[in-house]
């Protein structure tokens, strides 16, 4: 048997082997793999109704009632096309029809009528059709003999026909995923709403109660629910915003359990986790240990702060900066957990050992020496790049910094793109993203602030300046010429740009690089500039993406082969779900945090200073919470959130919890803070998801909104109380 045969044969006997059932609870599996696992065992577990309803061998089925929408999930919940996401999803649609005069991100929102709903801008949903996989297409494009970086471009390339065929069918949106580096290939072939809007939204202290100070924590009382509608047009089709659409009769939606869940309940959460890193070597996770998420930690910690003081001045800038503290906070939070919990865990370690047994048993068999020397290859690779990552992370960087000069380099960047035929050019720059680009162009214009900005452009300034002689950016060595102050010269670049106004950027949007450069706009030519480099940065990044496609898959094959089982790939945005159980968790010595959380644990937290102040109207309820037709008996309150042992990662926010009959009763919205490292590894421990209980969003409707919220209650199969 040949070496090719012989990983053929080692291919397919691991998809044909029986599924032991203790491994499906960890695993964010794929809709396809829901066939495979043990249909028996699921039964056990929990799941009332039968795997094939979940996603049938057509490619169709319940799980494709979740939903993708920028970075999240949701889930439909009615016939008419109603979602259910998180708040914090939904967040810059929220800030963006805010005023200080009508300020939603504060008091909330209720369409009374469907005529009331909001344009939700920047959000598509985008619904599961079917896949494809296009493995050895994707293989036969690399010519033989390529460099690396070669590689990565006929990939790319290969990557960019395959979805320009795909979305030649009218209303379809394509991506080529790869599983693993490259193991697999699929092709995900959707159709994409674009007119979705804002049906509710709670208000602020609901639906961000804890804030930071109880982000990535529990015990949690976070109303984080949105509702959203997506719209199409008569016949059913998607289409732009217009007056004679309709709301979408979806083929699939998680009608809500009014009896809820409780402690030692099955839930299974669908969605489209965004990334996790469990496939990779123990010196890749120590990089990010050691390099990538501290220093993340540190320059948004610093940005966040800066934010915040601009942002309590007035009304005015914590509107227009909400966004974006919220979402930075996020990730600098993030950062600081993964820290934590990759030391605590001991998960380099443990994936050092790991690497180990597969390496050792990989070197005593002659067919998998190519996995060995693609093992060797990948740890020399990670030790080269760590002299690059200062200056790298910093180029990366810059757009995170201040809206304008994110701004200025989209439009640099758009401007020599769109000169190129468009296979020529990077996948965010192709036309299919036009309009995604022109809105996100217009959308910042709500996130624009001048002091803020101008703080955070001179701070990154100052610390590209800072930089090594060896790791040097040209662009700001040129601007800083002369000893130039940080401070000053960001704030010239800023008084001086027409980046700033909407109509000037509109019209910039339609000019090439030539037209741009004859504007003599300051920030636009520094942009430029930076471009360069950052153009440079990118084929560099380019080529190890080509040479990670090139070793990882012979690796991670020889770890499956090792392991003798199926194994869920790493989350890539693809639709997954996860099978859990309703418990608690030990974060420490004697302490044993229960599951489910109430209305008095809410009120108990009351203090009447942001973040922990509860609306008027549900403090005065919440004595009668307890007789509340939405009480849990088994609580003796109203339940608000709870846990579950779930495998979630970011892009999950939003996600459906739904029961063994596939009703919801819940939406993921957070993990617990000594679960955050889950993304490098799965500890059943402490792998522990938060989500806000379905009862909690009924009691809110009815408590805030009385009888206005009746027909949205309807709506979601919820008949009004009968009245005295």
């Amino acid at each position: 048997m040949n070496a090719r045969s012989a990983l053929l044969f080692v291919l397919v006997a691991l998809l044909l082997a029986p599924v032991v059932p203790a491994f499906a609870v960890e695993g964010k599996w794929t809709p396809e793999q829901v066939l495979e696992l043990d249909a028996a065992w699921l039964r056990e577990l929990g799941l009332e109704i039968p795997p094939a309803r979940l996603w049938g061998a057509d490619g169709a089925g319940l799980l494709a009632a979740a939903v993708r929408i920028s970075g999240c999930t949701a889930g439909f919940v009615s016939p008419d096309g109603l979602m259910i996401t998180n708040h914090h999803c939904a967040m810059s649609v929220i800030q963006e029809h805010s005023t200080p005069e009508r300020d939603l991100l504060t008091g909330g929102f209720l369409a009374t009528s469907r005529e009331e709903e909001l344009p939700a801008r920047g959000i598509r949903a985008t619904l599961p059709h079917q896949t494809r996989d296009v493995s050895a297409e994707m293989e036969a494009a690399v010519p033989a003999g390529a460099d690396d970086l070669a590689r990565f471009r006929a990939l790319e390339r290969r990557q960019k026909e395959l979805v320009a065929a795909c979305e030649a069918q009218p209303n379809r949106r394509c991506e080529v995923a790869a599983f693993d580096g490259g193991v697999r290939y699929v092709l995900y072939e959707s159709i994409e709403y674009p007119d979705v809007r804002l049906v509710w939204a709670p208000p602020g202290a609901v639906g961000d109660y804890g804030g930071e100070i109880d982000n990535w924590s529990w015990p949690r009382h976070t109303g984080d629910f949105t509702l959203l509608r997506v719209w199409a047009a008569p016949d059913g089709s998607a289409a732009e915003r217009a007056p004679e659409n309709v709301p979408l009769a979806p083929p699939h939606w998680f009608p809500i359990a009014t009896q809820g869940v409780g402690d030692g309940d099955f839930v299974m959460v669908p969605g489209y986790p965004g990334t996790t890193f469990r496939a990779l070597l123990a010196e890749e996770m120590a990089e990010r240990a050691e390099l990538f998420f501290p220093r993340r930690a540190e320059l948004y910690g610093a940005w966040l702060r800066t934010m915040e003081e601009f942002a309590a001045a007035d009304d005015a800038s914590r509107i227009a900066l909400a966004s974006r503290i919220r979402g930075l906070a996020n990730v600098e939070k993030n950062a600081r957990g993964q820290i934590a919990g990759l030391e605590r865990g001991r998960i380099v370690e443990k994936q050092r050992a790991a690497d180990a047994k597969v390496y050792a048993w990989a070197k005593e068999r002659s067919e998998w020496h190519a996995a060995v020397a693609a093992h060797d290859e990948l740890v020399r690779q990670t030790a080269a790049r760590r002299d690059a990552f200062e200056r790298s992370f910093l180029l990366e960087s810059a757009g995170r910094s201040a809206v304008p000069l994110r701004l200025a380099l989209t439009l640099a960047r758009w401007a020599g793109e769109k000169e190129k035929s468009d296979l020529e050019r990077e996948p965010q720059y192709m036309e299919r993203n036009r309009g995604r680009l022109a809105d996100s162009l217009s959308r910042a214009q709500s996130e624009l602030h001048a002091g803020a900005d101008a703080a955070l452009f001179a701070d990154w300034l100052a610390r590209a300046a800072a930089l090594p002689a060896a790791s040097r950016i040209a662009a700001v060595d040129a601007l800083l010429a002369g000893g130039a102050d940080p401070a000053a010269k960001a704030a010239e670049l800023l008084a001086a740009t027409r980046v700033t106004s909407l109509e000037e950027r509109e019209a910039m949007f339609a000019q090439s690089a030539a037209e741009l450069a004859a504007r003599h706009d300051p920030l636009l030519a520094f942009a430029f500039a930076l471009d360069a480099e950052l153009r440079a940065e990118k084929a560099r990044d380019d080529a190890h993406r080509g040479t990670i496609s090139r070793l990882r898959p012979a690796w991670r094959r020889a770890v499956a082969a090792h392991e003798g089982r199926p194994l869920a790939p790493d989350a890539n945005s693809t639709l997954r779900v996860t099978f859990a159980t309703v418990q608690g968790y030990s974060p420490r010595d004697a302490v044993w945090m229960r599951p489910q959380t109430t209305v008095a644990g809410m009120v108990a937290k009351q203090t009447g200073e942001a973040p922990f102040v509860v609306p008027p109207a549900l403090l005065a309820a919440a004595p009668a919470a307890p007789a509340s037709r939405w009480a849990d008996p088994r609580l003796g309150d109203v339940p608000v959130g709870f846990l579950a042992d779930a495998d979630t990662t970011g892009g999950n926010s939003g996600s459906p919890v739904v029961n063994g009959r596939g009703e919801l009763v819940g939406v993921n919205f957070d993990r617990v803070w000594e679960n955050v490292a889950n993304d490098f590894g799965f500890n059943p421990e402490i792998a522990r998801n938060v989500s806000a209980d379905a009862r909690y969003l009924l009691w809110l409707l009815e408590t805030l909104h009385g009888a206005a919220a009746e027909g949205l209650l309807a709506e979601l199969g919820i008949r009004a109380p009968a009245r005295p």
